[in-house]
This record gives structure tokens, C-alpha cells and sequence, in this order.
């Protein structure tokens, strides 16, 4: 089943609009929650508004430490706009959000719950030349990183495939496929695990 392209909330998309054109453009970041309807089906409602508010206050914080433009655009589903933030920064900055949505999801829900958050990215003009496209693109990205199973940071699927052999050799592409092969999981899964490794190796220092 295709899933509905997300719809910015009243007054969110002049905000988008006015990031695009100015110079530098501007990174979208897609936020939606994972496993919001077992939590509402089995903690109750109220267990996923403490979710869901716990995300909107991770976000924020987030926008107000960056200056970015925050927007609710639906029920478990945030937007960020990120001005003059190339592709490649959005990505970084989005993965160790999407690790601190985790931890502020596992203080505010009992630990027999799982919640964590997917982020979707995407640039103008990289990926978009207009706020509705950007919009378009910033949700498939997060389509893609549900499909894989969620609590990920997603690119536009074409991005994704120009980023990744832009930056490893195919030796390093071969040995990466091989190993998701042997542990049967997924390359991004693997890739995501060295990333966290790195930002934790950082943020002793």
C-alpha cells in the first residue's frame, strides 16, 4: 500500500519556501515515530502521547539549539528545516538526533515498550527545486528507511546510492556486503552500527 505523502501544517510550508531561496538552500528532515500504534494498543492512548511528547520536546530543543524551523505535520510526524545544511551535514546531524529521540523515548515509556523515531532527509537544491517536492522527497527517503525496518536516518533512494560509492571503495562495498551476508542483515544496519561506534569514539573527546 503507498503511503500518503505527508502535508505541511498551516504555515509551515511558507517557512519551507522562505529556507529554499535563500542562499545556500536548505536540508528537510522528516521525523516520524516507530511502533506509535502497538504503543497505543497496548499501553493505551495516553502511553503514546507521552511518546509523542517526548519526541516534540527532543525536537524543539533541537530547532531552537540550530536555529531551524520545527513543525508538526501529523500525528507522530514532525518536520525540521535546516537552512543553508548540505545534504551530507543534515544526514550526520539527523542520525545523532534520531539517537537522542531513542533515549528520550526510553525514559518516557516503560521498558517493556519500544519506541524509537525514522528520519527522512533531503536538500534544495540537491534533491528539490520547490518546497512540495522537497516535502515529496524527505518522505520517500523516510518510506525507504521504514522499509528497512525502521530507527534509521533515510536519503531519496538515489541519493543514497550516489552517496555510498561516492564515499566507500568497492573493495570496502564488497566487504560490506559480504558480512551483511554472513550475519543476515542489512548493509545500513552494519553502516549505521560503524556510525554510532564513530559519534560515541567523538563525544568522549
Amino acid at each position: 500500500m503507498a503511503r500518503p505523502r505527508a502535508v505541511p501544517a498551516p504555515g509551515f510550508g511558507s517557512a519551507v519556501e522562505k529556507a529554499i531561496k535563500a542562499e545556500g538552500g536548505a536540508s528537510l528532515l522528516l521525523v516520524d515515530l516507530d511502533n506509535l500504534m502497538v504503543l497505543n494498543e497496548k499501553g493505551g492512548r495516553g502511553l503514546g502521547d507521552k511518546a509523542i511528547a517526548a519526541a516534540a520536546r527532543v525536537l524543539t530543543a533541537k530547532a531552537n539549539a540550530e536555529g531551524w524551523t520545527f513543525g508538526r505535520i501529523g500525528g507522530d510526524e514532525f518536520a525540521l528545516v535546516a537552512p543553508g545544511v548540505p545534504l551530507e551535514a543534515a544526514f550526520l546531524r539527523a542520525e545523532r538526533l534520531r539517537a537522542d529521540l531513542a533515549a528520550a523515548l526510553r525514559k518516557s515509556i516503560p521498558a517493556r515498550f519500544e519506541a524509537t523515531a525514522t528520519i527522512g532527509v533531503a536538500n534544495v537544491p540537491r534533491d528539490a527545486k520547490s518546497a512540495e517536492q522537497l516535502m515529496r522527497k524527505a518522505d520517500l527517503a523516510l518510506y525507504a528507511a521504514k522499509e528497512q525496518g525502521g530507527n534509521a536516518v533515510g536519503l531519496p533512494p538515489a541519493e543514497d546510492m550516489v552517496l555510498k560509492s561516492s564515499y566507500y571503495s568497492s573493495a570496502q562495498l564488497a566487504r560490506l556486503k559480504a558480512l551483511a551476508e554472513r550475519k543476515k542483515t542489512k548493509e545500513a544496519v552494519l553502516l549505521r552500527e560503524a556510525l554510532e561506534d564513530v559519534l560515541r569514539k567523538y563525544d568522549r573527546e
